[in-house]
């Protein structure tokens, strides 16, 4: 996707951002899991995907305060005209250097069971589903993980930090 710009997301594409989510998540009321702070804090780790200067795409994460060799993917979307182009592992491939730079070697992120899209994505991405006591349609997740009825899909993916980071962008 050459004629893609990945660059640092910044506070000034919050109200882009906001105002496609839930469309671009097919309708799902996502908008409230993005809240303007991920764009003010996490700057160094959260990308936008650009192409004719119009967002098509973007990754929020940070890296973790607790476990000092982890970094977490909180958000991701992309433009559903982008879709299937190789756009998402793009913004991932930026976020896991960002993470490496930054001596992190295990990403983590979650996904609801009903994602199966997601679910999939995250997979051929090279993460592990971590074990839970309950399962659907063979996938496990935790239950109640986000709250009353949040149930979630646990992943996890070990990075080599041996190598140097790529930036696709």
């Amino acid at each position: 996707m050459k004629d893609i710009l990945i660059r640092n997301a910044e506070p000034t594409d919050y109200s882009f951002l906001i105002s496609v989510v839930n469309d671009w998540w097919g309708g799902r009321h996502m908008a409230d899991m993005l809240p303007k702070l991920f764009l003010v804090h996490f700057r160094p780790t959260s990308f936008v995907a650009e192409h004719e200067r119009e967002i098509v795409g973007f990754v929020v994460g940070f890296v973790s305060q607790t476990f000092k060799n982890e970094a977490y993917i909180h958000f991701v979307s992309t433009h559903p005209e982008f879709r299937k182009r190789g756009l998402g592992r793009l913004l991932y491939e930026r976020f896991f250097a960002a993470a490496q730079t930054s001596g992190r070697n295990v990403i983590r992120c979650v996904a609801a069971p009903i994602n199966k899209a997601s679910i999939s994505f995250h997979l051929r991405m090279g993460f592990s589903i971590e074990p839970s006591e309950k399962t659907i349609d063979g996938i496990s997740f935790v239950g109640d993980y986000d709250g009353n009825g949040a149930d979630r899909v646990l992943f996890s993916k070990r990075l080599d930090l041996a190598e140097s980071p790529k930036h696709p962008c």
